[in-house]
């Protein structure tokens, strides 16, 4: 069975992504096969530790998901490793329910993962003594197994803060990382830079595992690691994320390049698994969408692009014909951006396809951030109406003109378009600053096959066409 860990810290700032993509690096190294895991909804952070461990980092969220979700997520993904190291968000107690019930804590008893705290300890001394002796005492049964100083100044703060947890805490010090300015990340407004971003990211992964070596004993890591393995298989575990071959019966274009990276793996394989072959797509780059049946737009940075992608007109309109031609398009945040009449950024106006009868503007503060709750109120192509979706949003983006649009989903909590309404709906496009996990909606990708089924079939040509442009199911 495969042996588990998670880094956790009293909040965040403290070190947790470099410290846990540093660990997956090291591990892999020594030959181990390493599968990372993200708590919370997250694709940046995911980005390095796919990078790091050479295996796609999938997410466990106990807001968004079931419980039985998450169970047979962690075990379907594990079944053919060695260790699986889990990444916490935010500190290791928060979360939505005041319960504690979605916290990375409880996250840690339900899959049995030893946790390791991460502690920034700049400025500090035998405060760092309270700081965990409190973390240890505030919820029973927390599986906090050891502890990591970061930002350790000099020999001197070293045994002050050493002492202090030896005389008050009693849990073992696995490692003492001194301060460095070598070892960051670059970081913009939604977090760290995407690892496929950066043209150095091979040599930083390189260097804080180095780094991580020499400074954290991760002999002692491995051994708690392996000291919490289950000791019979989840019996709910399919495997489900082993390749198997299956019968291609649609083609699904992706864009994915710098501007649109933000994409679940879970998603994609879900359309994978019921016949969707993935056809990569660079929005800069490509002058043609290839053979396809469906087009899927994910998240990013299309602002910081605007003028390359602006460029690539031959795209932009292809999709925007596309589009007319009641092709199945789903969309998220940056693809909404791409789908609008062009981004207006401090370094001026990009014309995007024009679908969408609104401009989007980029704003200094965020209009969207954190879990999104939403009812489908409006006949669509992708959801069954009524149902009610648990998803994320992050976004410093706002449409300019909204009034009009045509929107299928009613917010309970969160932003969306207007603190109301989200999910746009033209023909067959869908448009959401939402992002969803497939694993929390199910049927959402067997919809989208069906629907691209009957693209490639010429259904659209022909019948249930609602004469406002809005497909409604079986009508």
């Amino acid at each position: 069975m495969t042996a588990r860990l998670m880094i956790g810290a009293p909040s965040g700032r403290c070190g947790k992504t470099t410290i846990t993509v540093g660990i997956c690096a090291s591990l892999k190294k020594r030959g181990l096969v390493v599968q990372p895991f993200k708590k919370g909804p997250d694709y940046i952070d995911p980005s390095w530790l796919t990078a790091a461990s050479g295996r796609s980092c999938r997410n466990l969220d106990l807001f968004m998901m079931k419980k039985d979700t998450v169970m047979k997520n962690f075990y379907d993904s594990t079944v053919d490793t060695d260790i699986a190291v889990i990444e916490a968000n935010m500190g290791f107690y928060d979360c939505v329910n005041p319960d504690g019930r979605d916290s990375p804590a409880n996250l840690a008893r339900l899959i049995n993962a030893p946790v390791i705290l991460v502690i920034n300890c700049s400025r500090m001394t035998r405060s760092v003594a309270a700081i965990v002796k409190g973390f240890l005492e505030f919820e029973p049964d927390n599986h906090i197994k050891g502890v990591i100083l970061n930002n350790v100044s000099g020999q001197r703060h070293e045994k002050k803060l050493i002492d202090n947890i030896k005389k008050y805490c009693h849990i073992p010090v696995l490692g003492i990382l001194p301060r460095s300015s070598s070892l960051g990340i670059e970081e913009r407004h939604l977090g760290l830079i995407h690892f496929k971003e950066d043209e150095y990211g091979e040599n930083i992964i390189s260097h804080i595992a180095d780094f991580v070596e020499r400074h954290i004993d991760m002999d002692r890591i491995i051994s708690i690691a392996k000291n919490s393995i289950d000791k019979k298989p989840y019996k709910d575990s399919t495997g489900t994320y082993k390749k198997t071959k299956i019968r291609q019966k649609v083609k699904i274009g992706i864009f994915y390049d710098k501007a649109f990276s933000f994409y679940y793996p879970e998603n994609l394989e879900a359309l994978e698994t019921r016949g969707a072959g993935l056809v990569f797509i660079d929005s800069m780059k490509d002058r043609l969408i290839q053979d396809i049946d469906g087009l899927y737009i994910g998240g990013g940075f299309p602002e910081l692009y605007g003028s390359e992608i602006a460029k690539n007109y031959s795209l932009l309109k292809q999709v925007r014909g596309a589009i007319e031609n009641w092709m199945p398009v789903y969309s998220e945040c940056a693809g909404l951006m791409y789908l609008s009449k062009g981004i207006k950024t401090n370094k001026g106006f990009f014309e995007m396809s024009g679908v969408i009868p609104s401009s989007v503007e980029i704003k200094t503060r965020p209009q969207g951030h954190g879990y999104m709750e939403v009812e489908v109120i409006g006949e669509n192509p992708f959801f069954k109406k009524g149902t009610k979706i648990r998803g994320h949003e992050f976004h410093y983006s706002r449409l300019s003109d909204n009034g009009h649009l045509y929107c299928i989903l009613k917010v309970k909590r969160g932003h969306g378009i207007d603190g109301y309404l989200d999910g746009i709906l033209y023909k067959n496009m869908f448009a959401s600053y939402m992002h969803i996990h497939a694993s929390c909606v199910p049927g959402w990708a067997e919809r989208f096959i069906q629907m691209a089924i009957k693209y490639k079939h010429g259904y659209f040509k022909t019948e249930n066409l609602d004469h406002k442009g809005v497909y409604y199911h079986g009508r």
